[in-house]
C-alpha cells in the first residue's frame, strides 16, 4: 500500500464525517464539501491502487525477462557444448578416415 492509497482513504473517512456532520446541522456545503472531498478520496485510492498493480506487474516483467535471459543462456551453452562435441567427432572421423587411407596406401606400397 502506497502513499496515494492511505491518503484517499483517509480522505473518504474524512469526507464522510464532514458530510455527515453537515446533514446533521443542516449545512448544504458541508455535506457537499464532504462528499466531494469522499469522491477526491476514491480517486486517489484507485490511482494508488493502479501504481501498486503497475509496479508489480513491472517487477513480474523484470523478474521473467531474467529468468528468460538465464534460460536462453543455458540453452545456448548447452548448444555451444553441443556444437563442441560434435566437431571433436567429426574432427576424430576425418583423422581415422585418412589414417585407414594412408594405412591402406601403405600396404599397396608393401604388395609392389
Amino acid at each position: 500500500m502506497n502513499k496515494e492509497t492511505l491518503e484517499g482513504k483517509f480522505d473518504q473517512v474524512s469526507g464522510a464525517v464532514k458530510q455527515k456532520v453537515g446533514e446533521t446541522i443542516n449545512n448544504q456545503g458541508l455535506a457537499n464539501s464532504g462528499v466531494a472531498e469522499q469522491i477526491k478520496g476514491a480517486a486517489k485510492e484507485t490511482w494508488g491502487k493502479a501504481k501498486d498493480v503497475l509496479n508489480e506487474r513491472k517487477d513480474d516483467a523484470a523478474y521473467h525477462a531474467e529468468t528468460e535471459k538465464e534460460e536462453a543462456r543455458v540453452r545456448t551453452q548447452g548448444s555451444a557444448d553441443d556444437l563442441r562435441d560434435k566437431l571433436v567427432n567429426k574432427a576424430q572421423d576425418v583423422k581415422e578416415n585418412i589414417s585407414e587411407k594412408l594405412d591402406n596406401l601403405r600396404g599397396h606400397k608393401n604388395d609392389a
